[in-house]
């Protein structure tokens, strides 16, 4: 019988990564200004046997730390103890501004405006070029993880363009409770990965700067039944999202009709019918009140979660759903398995 011929082993940057091996690779990007040297610390799962190669991505925006977690959580599961393929996880590809609590680059730039950037080019630009080409370039799939900007929170999502059945597909393997189809940006990196002939799930969920265990759960079941989606690690205890996703064609930002106190009476996840009170905005004395209404029926994505609004600050974000009956099953059955997931009990985490 024929021998098996050895899987090369995958080189990135100064290391060779032996097949059956995992390793922490420091990819270059720039020195602070006092010289110290700032790089991406990259983590390569090469397998034994061939398969797929994915990247999964954190902290494109600095102050997103649920993506932090999500691949912390990852990363000790034991179904990566034997992939097929090879997995590239970076759990910071922004650590400017992680290490900043911000959002942006230390120029005020954001990350993910600057792709497909350039070796010579500002920090974004650079620190773009080197992701795009070292790390997304060389991966048939991306999963990239995200939360809302400060002061606000998003319910766990699936972002994906419009014109992509095979994206859409994936999206549903992923089971988070809605898939909101958005179209792609300039500078984005899913915009630049696209140009390449490379696709990426964007994760939305949670807020800047804070932990959600709710949210954090849905992304680490997520990442893993897509990995065995594409048969990179097995199916034992993994299971299949319960509930088909909400897909969700369009969505609009209800904004505060005057500056003033908000308060919010619907949450993120809630299903809404037309003509639904949301919210209301009274100035500090109490004399005059204005209430947010919903203009369809859709379910709350995204919502302000800071009570002080100016005039025309978004406050909800409404996506759009064809039956109210349904959108309400659907996601009332993913957060009861997403709650109580037995793969992620304290035992597995802490």
């Amino acid at each position: 019988m024929p021998k098996t011929a050895r899987r090369p082993a995958f080189v990135i940057g100064d290391r060779t990564v032996d097949p059956g091996t995992r390793a922490v690779v420091e990819l270059p990007v720039s020195r602070l200004s006092d010289h110290t040297p700032v790089s991406m610390s990259v983590q390569v799962i090469h397998g034994r046997i061939d398969g797929p190669t994915v990247f999964v991505s954190a902290g494109i925006h600095g102050d997103e730390v649920i993506g932090v977690e999500i691949v912390r959580r990852l990363l000790r599961s034991a179904a990566l103890k034997s992939v097929k393929g090879t997995l590239i996880v970076i759990p910071i590809v922004n650590a400017f501004g992680f290490m900043n609590h911000s959002r942006y680059l230390p120029d005020r730039r954001d990350l993910n405006r600057c792709f497909p950037g350039t070796r010579s080019g500002s920090l974004g630009s650079r620190l773009a070029h080197i992701f795009l080409h070292e790390i997304v370039a060389r991966c048939d799939l991306g999963i990239d993880l995200h939360s809302a900007a400060i002061h606000r929170t998003n319910l766990p999502q699936i972002r994906i363009s419009p014109d992509s059945p095979t994206m859409r597909d994936l999206a549903e393997v992923f089971g988070a409770p809605v898939i909101l189809q958005s179209p792609l940006r300039d500078g984005s990196l899913r915009g630049a990965a696209k140009d390449i002939g490379r696709d990426v799930l964007l994760y939305e969920a949670g807020e800047g700067l804070r932990f959600d265990e709710y949210c954090v759960r849905a992304g680490v079941a997520g990442i893993l039944r897509v990995l065995r989606y594409k048969g990179m690690i097995g199916g034992r205890g993994i299971m299949a999202a319960r509930a088909k996703p909400q897909l969700c064609t369009s969505s609009k930002w209800l904004r505060a009709p005057a500056g003033g106190l908000l308060r919010t009476y619907r949450a993120d996840g809630d299903v809404v019918a037309e003509g639904t009170v949301m919210g209301a905005v009274a100035d500090p004395f109490g004399k005059v009140e204005q209430e947010i209404i919903a203009p369809f029926d859709g379910i709350v994505v995204g919502r302000a979660v800071m009570p002080v609004v100016n005039e025309g600050d978004a406050v909800f974000h409404l996506a759009r759903v064809p039956s109210v009956a349904q959108a309400e099953a659907s996601v009332d059955d993913l957060a009861g398995q997403i709650a109580g997931d037995p793969l992620f009990d304290e035992d597995e985490i802490i």
